[in-house]
């Protein structure tokens, strides 16, 4: 049997490419940041042409690093940022403009007025998500109504469109595709037919000539061209990447969730086969799709920004040389000093859905200080993903048991204990952090017969550390409702 997988893990700040064994065990990584542009407040675009050259790059050296070939891969899976929208020429291969990133917010007004027409729930029920700028069709309607002739050009089968992970494949395979779970995400997609939705097309005034074949989540794609490291190597996963993330921890059975702590934060939680609609602000999401099985769905809980805002504190305010410093520095406080951050940089996702919010630092004395800050700043991802979770329990009507963490902040003690105090219950993290990457690497996997079924997967997940709460409830209740102050001073600003 071919020794290895790989895996692209394409995100918001960077790309990696990951080399996996049976065992789940990392081989080889390497990584790469991009360029965040900022056209004007609000707009966040990211360059296709580096992004791609950054997937060949990481393969490259990735493979050279560990003395890897061709060979030596028995399939290469995709995980990627979500809603991010290119629209690009078919025949030359290159984008029309920028991708549009899902924090950007330049659809606001799009927003308004198609929610005057049926509210912020006008197609949930098809689609599983409201109204938001976060969401690609009203990215790609924008597109195509401010680059020139673009939507006459789309009518006709010259541009083609894609969220990041169908921009990867066609530049990897030639195919122009899109998994069942980056669809979801388009709002574009009928949640229980999983094909595009031709009332919703008229309704955004999409031409279906330039959208991307939908396909499962776990099956042979095509293979990588002679142009790539990977010659001839099947591409046989893509999801997106809080689902590969999902996948990663092996959540497989209704019920369990998983929290990734990234540039956003993302709660889900598998569902089973059927979509469960949220009356308590969450999406509904497909999950996955595992070759010809029904399709499994979660709900979803998205937080825009959580490791940004520790990014933020260090390259807008200069509080910290390095994301690392950012718990010494909450630690020279011994609490947060009654100071709360509400990271609304992009207005307010799950559960409030308040484009109009705004950042807003709460409670500042001139007690206050740096550490304090910092401190709040932390302490800001852990209320969030307090409010999304107690969300979904209301959705679902159970609590949950524990919650399985990943992503670049569970280094981070102080943050995972202050998570465990405020949903009181245990935070586990598994002893592969690379969730998102085995995620998109185990589809691949799986689809190829690198692994036989879920048991093997299942078999790989261990816990590395756990934090169990240890405040007590009445001070846990007195810093959520001044959480929840601090939230409605954010609201309304834009």
């Amino acid at each position: 049997m071919t020794r290895y997988i790989g895996a692209i893990d394409q995100g918001t700040t960077s790309t990696r490419f990951i080399v996996f064994d049976t065992a789940g065990n990392t081989v080889a990584t390497a990584q790469r940041e991009h360029r965040q542009i900022f056209p004007q407040p609000g707009w966040v675009e990211h360059d296709p042409i580096e992004i791609r050259d950054n997937v060949l790059i990481t393969m490259r050296q990735a493979l050279a690093d560990a003395g890897l070939g061709p060979r030596d891969l028995a399939a290469i899976g995709i995980a990627n940022q979500r809603e991010t929208t290119v629209l690009w020429d078919r025949a030359t291969g290159l984008p029309v403009h920028n991708a549009l990133v899902w924090q950007d917010t330049r659809v606001e007004g799009l927003v308004a007025e198609f929610s005057r027409d049926g509210g912020p729930d006008r197609f949930r029920a098809a689609t599983g998500l409201p109204m938001a700028t976060y969401f690609s069709a009203m990215k790609l309607r924008w597109l195509l109504d401010a680059v020139p002739n673009a939507r006459a050009r789309a009518g006709a089968g010259e541009l083609l469109f894609g969220t990041i992970d169908t921009w990867i494949a066609w530049n990897l395979t030639g195919r122009h595709i899109v998994d069942v779970t980056n669809a979801s995400r388009t709002q574009l997609m009928n949640l229980a037919t999983l094909n595009w939705d031709p009332d919703l097309l008229a309704a955004f005034d999409i031409p279906a000539a330039v959208l991307p074949r939908i396909v499962a989540s776990s099956a042979v794609h095509g293979t990588l061209g002679d142009d790539t490291p990977l010659a001839g190597i099947p591409l046989a996963g893509i999801l997106g990447d809080q689902q590969a993330a999902l996948m990663g921890q092996a959540c497989f059975d209704a019920g369990e969730a998983k929290n990734t702590y990234g540039t956003g934060c993302f709660l889900l939680m598998n569902t089973g086969t059927t979509p469960m609609p949220s009356r308590h602000g969450l999406i509904t999401t497909v999950a996955a799709q595992l070759g010809d099985a029904p399709a499994t769905y979660a709900l979803e809980g998205s937080v825009a920004i959580a490791g940004a805002l520790v990014q933020w504190l260090r390259d807008n305010l200069g509080l910290i040389r390095s994301s690392a410093e950012v718990e010494a520095l909450a630690l020279s406080v011994p609490d947060n000093g009654d100071v709360y951050f509400v990271p609304a940089f992009s207005g307010l996702y799950a559960p409030y859905w308040r484009p109009d919010a705004r950042g807003t630092i709460a409670g500042l004395t001139r007690f206050a200080s740096a550490g304090h800050i910092a401190r709040a700043a932390l302490e800001a991802t852990a209320y969030q993903t307090m409010d999304v979770l107690r969300a979904m329990e209301a959705d679902c009507g159970f609590s949950i048991r524990s919650l399985r963490v990943d992503g670049g902040m569970v280094v981070n003690q102080t943050l995972m204990q202050f998570q465990a105090d405020m949903i009181d219950a245990p935070v586990v993290r598994p002893a592969c952090v690379e969730t998102t990457a085995l995620g998109a690497a185990y589809a691949a996997g799986l689809a190829v017969g690198y692994w036989n079924g879920l048991d093997d997967l299942r078999s790989n997940w261990a816990i590395a550390e756990s934090w169990t709460p240890t405040m007590d409830a009445g001070r846990r209740g007195a810093m959520a409702s001044a959480w929840a102050k601090a939230v409605e001073r954010s609201l309304g600003w834009s």
